[in-house]
């Protein structure tokens, strides 16, 4: 019923290859992924934590068809699992030795999709794929198996590794049965559970089986299971679904449910049968006993008959505050102003109904019943005047007090309840501790050395990220020779941690969790033994891993990989060839011979070739600092000047980056100088930029500042390069460049925002966050807020994909396809970039966008948007894909010094109020 409510899937857009093969190019030894050929995610985790076994890796590999094998095939298991263990073993032998990156798996995945496919094309969800694909490498084996031992009874290698055995003891009907009985992977029921052991604990104890224990022959109906033989490599299915009948659908739980990364099976063997029921018999005692103290505990905790409740002992200390508190009688009326206007308090102005005429509120002491008579006769109109009508009794204390208390009754109470909440605190923390040494008694019931001898090691965790009808699946694989988890996310593989895998495994967490548990003996070593060479005792790592067919298979792969890589970069050589060809002769014709002989080429912000808005602004400045100098210097000679200018010129631009501004006062964007004290660029930097400013062409309109502009130019020339580094020099001015182009794309990004062109704002959000990312790695003052720009490149991608919802849910073909495509090409890619840095804001606006689209499985909605929606949920999901490369930046326009700052002061004045 569940398969037949899935909805239909087509096939995905499939990931496209980046066309440099340097990025598809293995690093190291690091594993290869699998590529997602469309929806095919669920293949990948499910094959890489068995290739991951390498045992199961070693069977498959060195894995021979049997030699009478019909052609063509007479049997649907020749047709189908034979050509299936072929490209599982070319598949797995790239895995091993491929010069790839990630690998494509398209040939094994089409041969085990194309079984399920009915006549409606529709396909059974991933629990259903892996029984079959066990099924179908278990039927493999054993044909082999047959032909390998005639006469005997074969061992099938996939069931040894696989399958296990339990004892099923019951009564059914009054009469008791043990039946033994196989399995493979063993289901689990998630809901109601806390962790694996109460899941196990309820799969092995079925309906009422109080009689089983009994010598009395009752009709009541019940069964237990004991393993009897638990296989090296055993699998837990968590089910995760459930259908609900009200909907007509599948639904997921999203229940938390831990697990441990080491797991004792003793409890659940048939040989600890009896042990293991005194213990339970024993943890049943002891929880009912839990029970009733905790019910006791809740009573101290919430005490009271009402609906609202409170702890007792804080209702002790309020009623001990209470009988202490002293009354102040003050009525609310004594602080009327008779002078003041009518209506009014001190301080205050009484809002009365306008349409009645206001009188003077009578003194106090008319307020009583003697003179109402009066006020009535001196009223024209009878008006309703609430302050006075609803007045308080004159007596009434300002806070809660007791109005008659004795000071021995006082103390008699007070002596009571300070006794009374010392009793309740001391029995409320008794029944606390009480309860915590019960729950400890719990968990080391099964602690002992005699219930710890079947160890199981957690070796593979299956993650699936969704809805019940469409998500993304990956993998968490232990290397043990790493001593760490790996993050099988298709062609991604990754370092990760214990930490992420129970974030994303447990449940609770986003929509995210695990619906399958690989753990794997941990007294059978061999299961993930390397192997090693039986002459030299190396261990076989590569290549040489494999029987000699793979190893040439493999060998033509890499030989293709190494050729498209070779042709790659003759191509880049060609291209940067006839670049320079074209270019050549267009920087001759634009490159002015220079009469030094040498090329003297400074940044935009420091020299201008004509007096642009730009160097006027510097030149202003240059020129104010050699007046003021001339006015302060005694000595007049230009060397002179040209000292003293540059010191007030550096005094000045230092108050500049001393001074505490507002965020859109940035002085870094008015002066380069301020830029580099504020990051600490060495002095020889800021001496020879400065020279730079005085030695500005522009300076040569009047006879001082001529001789002034001279004297600094031939500083500059004597300047050796041992005095300053020219390439830290051009350093530090790219710096300032970078952020500078940092600074546009980030107030281009804001601007288009304020006027909600999210689409335009979104690449210069993206690209400023980065750069000043990149910038703040080397200094807190080399960028600008790192808070601010990821709010807005959040709200922009939170905006986008609003958007593009609301197109999706209009329904019109159109629409529903320019949202998916803003989707596409604009959103998803750039979740990586939120989920990169693992920022709690970034996490929610990234879980947000995603429940807004999972929503939508919960609806009626034509088959067409059903199939759209299917195809795209995936992309959404999978949040760890490789940060995709954009396109290239978008261009900037050019600003001068003055026009860049103002126009920044302008947009961050706009945003100021975020």
């Amino acid at each position: 019923a569940e398969n037949k409510a899935s909805l239909k899937r087509t096939h995905t857009e499939v990931w496209s290859d980046s066309p440099n093969p340097h990025d598809r190019k293995r690093i190291d030894t690091c594993p290869v992924g699998l590529k997602n050929v469309g929806n095919t995610c669920w293949f990948s985790a499910v094959i890489q934590s068995l290739f991951n076994l390498l045992e199961f890796q070693r069977l498959v590999l060195n894995y021979s068809p049997p030699a009478r094998v019909h052609d063509p095939p007479h049997t649907q298991k020749e047709h189908r699992n034979l050509p299936f263990m072929r490209e599982l073993r070319n598949l797995f032998s790239l895995m091993v030795g491929s010069k790839r990156k990630y690998v494509d798996p398209s040939r094994a995945v089409e041969i085990l999709k194309d079984a399920f496919k009915s006549s409606e094309s529709q396909q059974q969800d991933v629990s259903e794929f892996t029984h079959k694909l066990l099924d179908w490498l278990e039927d493999a084996f054993q044909m082999k198996a047959e032909e390998d031992r005639e006469g005997e009874k074969p061992k099938n290698p996939m069931v040894e590794l696989f399958y296990g055995r339990f004892l099923a003891v019951g009564v059914l009907e009054g009469k008791k049965f043990e039946n033994t009985e196989m399995f493979g992977q063993y289901p689990l029921q998630v809901n109601g559970f806390k962790d694996l052991h109460e899941c196990l604990e309820a799969a092995m104890i079925e309906g009422e089986i109080e009689s089983l224990h009994s010598a009395e022959n009752s009709a009541r109906s019940g069964q237990e299971h004991w393993f009897t033989e638990l296989p090296p490599v055993l699998t837990f299915e968590l089910s995760r679904f459930e259908f609900n009948q009200a909907l007509g659908r599948p639904e997921k739980i999203h229940n938390k449910l831990e697990f441990p990364s080491m797991l004792y099976m003793d409890r659940y063997m048939d040989r600890n049968r009896e042990v293991t029921r005194i213990k339970r018999e024993e943890i049943r005692r002891v929880k009912e006993h839990l029970t009733l103290l905790q019910q006791r505990l809740e009573r101290y905790l919430s005490y009271g008959s009402g609906p609202k409740r409170f702890p007792l002992a804080d209702v002790l200390q309020y009623a001990m505050e209470f009988a202490s508190s002293k009354p102040v009688c003050t009525s609310p009326v004594e602080d009327i102003d008779s002078s003041a206007p009518p209506g009014g308090t001190k301080g205050q102005q009484l809002s009365l109904p306008s349409t009645a005429e206001q009188d003077p509120l009578p003194p106090l002491e008319s307020a009583g019943p003697a003179s109402a008579s009066t006020a009535a006769q001196q009223q024209r109109v009878a008006i309703h005047k609430p302050f006075t009508q609803s007045r308080l009794p004159p007596d009434l204390p300002m806070h809660p007090a007791p109005r008659h208390i004795t000071d021995e009754e006082l103390r008699v109470l007070e002596v009571c309840l300070h006794r009374w909440r010392s009793e309740v605190e001391n029995d409320t923390r008794d029944l606390q501790g009480s309860i915590n040494r019960i729950h400890r008694t719990i968990e080391l019931m099964y602690s002992d050395k005699s219930m710890m001898q079947v160890p199981y090691r957690l070796h593979a965790v299956l993650v699936h990220e969704g809805q019940a009808n469409a998500g993304h699946y990956w993998a968490y694989i232990y290397d043990p020779h790493q001593r760490c988890w790996m993050k099988y996310n298709d062609i991604s593989v990754t370092k990760s941690s214990w930490e992420e895998l129970v974030r994303d495994s447990f449940g609770g967490y986003r929509n995210a969790s695990a619906y399958c548990l690989m753990y794997i003996n941990d007294k059978k070593p061999f299961l993930i033994e390397e192997e090693f060479d039986k002459e030299t005792g190396q261990i076989l790592s590569g290549i040489d891993k494999l029987p000699p067919d793979l190893k040439q298979y493999v060998r033509e792969d890499n030989e293709l990989f190494d050729k498209e890589v070779e042709e790659w970069d003759s191509l880049q050589v060609r291209k940067a060839q006839q670049e320079k060809l074209v270019l050549a002769p267009m920087s001759v014709e634009s490159s002015p011979p220079d009469n030094t002989g040498q090329a003297q080429q400074e940044p935009e912000y420091m020299e201008q070739p004509s007096p642009t808005n730009d160097s006027k602004h510097l030149q202003e400045d240059t020129e104010r600092a050699i007046s003021r100098a001339a006015a302060e210097q005694e000595e007049r000679s230009p060397e002179a000047l040209l000292t003293a200018a540059i010191k007030l010129e550096y005094a000045r631009l230092l108050r500049f980056a001393q001074e505490d501004t507002p965020p859109e006062k940035d002085y870094r964007l008015q002066h380069i100088v301020v830029y580099f004290i504020q990051n600490q660029a060495p002095k020889k930097i800021l001496e020879r930029t400065l020279l730079t400013q005085f030695a500005d062409r522009n300076l040569a309109f009047d006879e001082r500042c001529k001789s002034i502009m001279n004297v600094a130019r031939a500083k500059l020339d004597l300047i050796k390069p041992e005095e300053v580094n020219m390439d830290e020099y051009e350093m530090w001015h790219q710096a300032y460049r970078n952020f500078r182009d940092t600074t546009i794309f980030m107030m281009t990004g804001l601007d288009l925002f304020q006027k909600t062109n999210y689409m335009e704002a979104l690449m210069f959000l993206i690209y400023s966050y980065q750069y000043n990312k990149e910038l703040l790695s080397k200094g807190r003052y080399r960028g600008h807020d790192e808070e601010l720009l990821g709010h807005y490149r959040r709200q922009c991608l939170l905006k986008l994909n609003e958007q593009a919802a609301a197109m999706f849910e209009s329904g019109e073909e159109p629409e529903v396809s320019t949202g998916l495509g803003l989707m596409n090409e604009l959103v998803v890619p750039c979740i990586p970039l939120l989920l990169v840095h693992d920022t709690e804001r970034d996490l929610l606006a990234v879980e947000d966008m995603r429940n807004r689209w999972c929503s939508y499985l919960g609806q009626e909605m034509e088959p067409n948007l059903q199939e759209k929606l299917t195809d795209f949920l995936p992309k959404l999901l999978d949040c760890s894909a490789e940060i995709k490369s954009f396109h290239d930046p978008p261009k900037l326009p050019s600003y001068s010094t003055l026009e860049l700052s103002e126009r920044f002061v302008r947009v961050m004045a706009a945003v100021g109020g975020r």
